[in-house]
């Protein structure tokens, strides 16, 4: 397998956790960033250790010793910059929330698949080693029939101009919310009946805090919570007719214990030891690359735009907008 040049469009702090990652793994290379600042984007450059720094994301794009890029701008600039590397013929790994509405995200996917490029989804937690564990255990039967899901997520982040602000695509449920979906995405599937949900707004008319329940057609449900005021426990919880499925952390499952009957555990599955995490994402885009595919198995196009259309239609229901969306 060949060494893969990484380019980062973005410079803020989910790019440095990125070239923290990029350090840490075999068959790739911090290669170049890029950034509206030349200054800021050597800067980085030196700190992180990349080769190459760009005054504009353009110039990254044409870099053709760049074998994949990642996105690591706001949410409102995914659409642009990932179809800005796409007309270059970069594969891209974008950031999530994918874009700022599924009218993108469609755009933004039939594009790739019209120039044959690659792009995925960077929602790390798709791409882990204990989410697919977690996924094998309910095929496995191990609490029987499952027909209950509890998830939240919230952090104190509501002074972040990326969460206040509209033009940015902001809100807890992009940012958030989009895990838990995520989460029962994996566990429940899809095929969702009825959407009953609620949330709070700031002064910005973001989406603040917000309690969204799913029924599905086979019966199940699944009540998430996502939240940009309080430190939540970020638990997850599958019940099913014979136990259930404890997972710490449903952003990067750090363990799954498995309750019986009785509610005694009776296993403990912990995460592998790991760098940050990005990495699986890093190396499952790498994969596509090596196998001549334009998806991602861990994320297909199709499961992406269908959360991307959920969200869509929370959104509305709350009466939360974008510029973008008009």
């Amino acid at each position: 397998m060949k060494n893969y040049r990484i380019g980062i469009i973005g410079c803020g702090w989910i790019a440095e956790k990125m070239s923290i990652t990029l350090g840490g793994m075999k068959g790739v290379e911090r290669y170049a960033v890029a950034s509206r600042s030349k200054e800021k984007a050597e800067r980085f450059a030196r700190e992180w250790g990349y080769s190459r720094a760009y005054g504009s994301y353009e110039e990254l794009a044409a870099d053709p010793q760049v074998d994949l890029v990642y996105i690591a701008t706001p949410h409102s600039f995914h659409y642009s910059h990932a179809r800005m590397c796409l007309e270059q013929g970069k594969p891209v790994l974008c950031e999530k929330a994918f874009t700022a509405n599924a009218r993108q995200a469609e755009e933004l996917l039939d594009f790739a698949r019209a120039k044959k490029v690659f792009i995925t989804e960077a929602i790390w937690t798709r791409y882990m080693p204990l989410s697919l564990k977690i996924q094998q255990l309910l095929k496995d039967g191990v609490i029987g029939t499952p027909y209950m899901l509890a998830a939240n997520l919230s952090y104190p982040m509501s002074e972040k101009e990326r969460i206040l602000q509209p033009e940015l695509a902001g809100g807890a449920l992009l940012d958030l919310g989009v895990y838990a979906l995520n989460f029962a995405a994996m566990a429940f599937g899809g095929d969702i009946a009825e959407t009953h949900s609620a949330c709070q707004k700031t002064d910005t008319g973001m989406d603040a805090q917000e309690n969204i329940t799913l029924f599905y057609k086979d019966g199940k449900m699944a009540s998430l919570q996502a939240g940009i005021y309080a430190k939540s426990d970020r638990m997850g919880v599958i019940s099913g007719d014979k136990g259930q499925l404890i997972v710490e952390n449903i952003n990067c499952p750090q363990s799954v214990r498995v309750i019986d009957n009785d509610y005694n555990i009776t296993a403990v599955y912990h995460a592998p030891q790991q760098i940050t995490g990005y990495e699986y994402q890093v190396y499952a885009s790498i994969e596509a690359l090596e196998n001549g595919w334009l998806e991602s198995p861990y994320m297909p196009h199709a499961e992406t735009l269908r959360i991307m259309k959920q969200m869509d239609g929370l959104r509305k229901e709350w009466g939360v907008t974008y510029p973008c969306d008009l």
